[in-house]
């Protein structure tokens, strides 16, 4: 595979990394309820009934939270066709998949009918993850497709939003048919996967721990996870190590207990040795945020902020971190010991689930070793070959301190750093990293997004750029938002068009060609300076700012088919096209 073509598929699953985020940040919720309600907790059924109901439901937040991550502008018709689809092809797919075995032969009437109905309910329930992540895709990408989308007069109440779940309804029967007909290869290609898994032990498990860090590099980690945590395994009708875990199956946990050693010990350790290692009068300077890296990796496992702190310093150092959860997954396995979380490796997690666990207390002394290792070889490795980490650089960036508690400032401050409002063609964000879709790299100052906080900058493709910034990144992603429609400009959380440079001549257009309302509420065809198309918009210039009328703007933006609109002054518009337009 080509570089390039490397590159479009990495952007192409990157929203999916992303979407993916909305409905695991359930799991936390999902996992204390169930828990706190439980015997050797609090002992009360209400909260554990409430935490079984959420992880029941996986497929349908999953469709849920995958549409409104796909969703241009999270607008609720993309999760209600998320649902039609997940719902149309799990019931639909039930009466085209073959009767499971096992239905007690002696059983008839209504009794083989229930019997049924229940065996087919928990061998579809083995698929509720995948069936609910492309029934996301299906509500987000179609709700982008044909949220403008027109029918004729007498239909017209169906058109548009609402068209798109039912559409959606229509492509959950196709998927129901093909998974309904396919069941028995699907499942078996699954169990391959799970034997597979198991046949290889811990070379399995360091496999696994070692591709899920390398896969940190382009946010697409997620993806593969998913298979482990939601998907491979069953235990009394629970699929995945996470939720076989929380149902109290003693076997689950290898794809989950190596991650502690690492996130508890080895990263705070690292930290620990890039403060030492920093130069004296530059410690106090790194010193708090190396101690809030190291605690935010010790309590809750988020450790992205100080792996991208020498990812790109030391690759060899990151490939041996890498090397080293991998070892971490085979020795925790080989000892026996089986941890769970709900959101990830930190203590939070492993103080709450410590009486689920299997020779829990095996983690201090291997988190010990961990931690002497970690420590020993990033000083060895930082001095050896001075490396510039945090505290070492040799023109440190001056501190400018973007405050949280200036969220306006603070957006500002980013959107500057990033190139400006045309500079952005989409905002989003996942748990620590904001996902940026940008014009121009070059445009981009590095140096003035790590002084106001980023741990690094990831680049998948020309136009695709990440910054890592820990669990602030969605606040922060908002606040850009915020910033950019204080200057006039909205911008939606996917990608649009690159539009034309002033290289590239942009045809004049008729203002007759505009529908009557949009062409309204611009003023009038006498009101229009310049009326010119630049790949997937309408550029605008008014005559006179105060003809326009914003409110019936907004209403003409479903029937004139817009996306949005983007004002850059008073005078000036930019009519994003919705895509059938384009």
């Amino acid at each position: 595979m080509s570089t390039r073509k490397l590159q479009v598929l990495v952007e192409t699953l990157q929203p999916l990394g992303r979407a993916l985020m909305l409905p695991i940040a359930v799991l936390p919720a999902a996992g204390l309820l169930l828990r706190l309600g439980q015997p050797d907790l609090l002992d009360i059924a209400l909260l554990s009934a409430a935490g079984d109901a959420l992880f029941s439901h996986l497929g349908l937040l999953f469709a849920i939270g995958v549409a409104t991550g796909y969703a241009r502008d999270g607008n609720g018709a993309a999760c209600l066709a998320g649902i039609v689809c997940f719902l149309v092809t799990t019931e639909a797919a039930k009466v085209l998949m073959p009767v499971p075995a096992g239905i007690d032969p002696a059983l008839t009437g209504d009794a083989l009918t229930a019997a049924v109905a229940a065996a087919k309910s928990a061998a579809i329930g083995r698929l509720d993850v995948p069936i609910g992540i492309l029934s996301g895709l299906v509500g987000g990408n179609f709700y982008n497709r044909f949220s403008a989308f027109k029918l004729p007069e007498y239909l017209a109440f169906f058109g548009g939003r609402r068209f798109v779940p039912i559409v959606s309804g229509v492509a959950g029967l196709a998927l129901a048919a093909l998974i309904g007909f396919a069941f028995g290869p699907i499942v078996a290609g699954i169990d391959g996967i799970s034997r597979g898994v198991v046949d290889m032990g811990g070379f399995g498990l360091f496999v696994f721990g070692l591709v899920n860090r390398l896969l940190l590099v382009t946010g697409l980690h997620h993806i593969f996870n998913n298979l482990f945590w939601f998907v491979l395994g069953d235990y009394h009708g629970a699929h995945g190590d996470i939720r076989r875990f929380f149902m109290g199956d003693p076997t689950a946990g290898d794809f989950m207990s190596g991650f502690f050693p690492v996130m508890m010990f080895g990263l705070p350790a690292a930290c620990l040795a890039i403060y030492h290692t920093a130069k004296p009068d530059r410690r106090k300077a790194v010193g708090g945020m190396l101690l809030s890296l190291a605690l935010t990796s010790l309590l809750t496992g988020v450790t992205e902020p100080i792996e991208f702190t020498f990812m790109f310093l030391a690759p060899a150092l990151y490939a041996i971190h890498a090397v080293l959860t991998g070892i971490s997954m085979w020795v925790m396995a080989s000892l026996g010991v089986h941890l769970g979380f709900g959101f990830s490796a930190g203590l939070f997690d492993y103080v709450l689930n410590f009486g689920k666990a299997t020779r829990p207390l095996m983690l201090l002394p291997v988190g010990a070793v961990y931690f002497v290792i970690y420590y020993t070889l990033f000083r060895v490795v930082i001095t050896r070959f001075d490396l510039k980490t945090p505290g070492r650089e040799d023109d440190p960036v001056g501190e400018e301190v973007a405050d949280a508690s200036d969220g306006g400032a603070r957006g500002a401050a980013y959107l500057a750093a990033l190139g400006g409002v045309d500079n952005l063609q989409g905002v989003s964000a996942c748990t620590t990293r904001l996902r940026l879709i940008v014009a121009e790299q070059g445009r981009v100052d590095d140096a003035r997004l790590k002084a106001l906080g980023a741990r690094g900058l990831v680049r998948p493709s020309d136009n695709a750029l990440q910054v890592i910034l820990g669990p602030v990144a969605d606040i922060v992603s908002v606040e850009i938002r915020e910033a950019m429609a204080r200057g006039g400009t909205r911008v939606e959380s996917v990608a649009v068009s690159e539009p034309q440079t002033a290289a590239d001549p942009a045809p004049a257009l008729d203002p007759a060609t505009l529908a009557p309302g949009l062409l309204a509420a611009l003023g009038g065809a006498g009101n229009l300076a310049t009326l010119e198309r630049r790949a997937n918009r309408l550029c605008v210039t008014l005559a006179d700012a105060a003809r326009l009328d914003e409110t019936a703007l907004t209403a003409a933006r479903e029937v004139a088919g817009l996306r949005a609109v983007a004002r850059l002054d008073a005078t000036r518009l930019h009519l994003v096209l919705a895509p059938q337009m384009n």
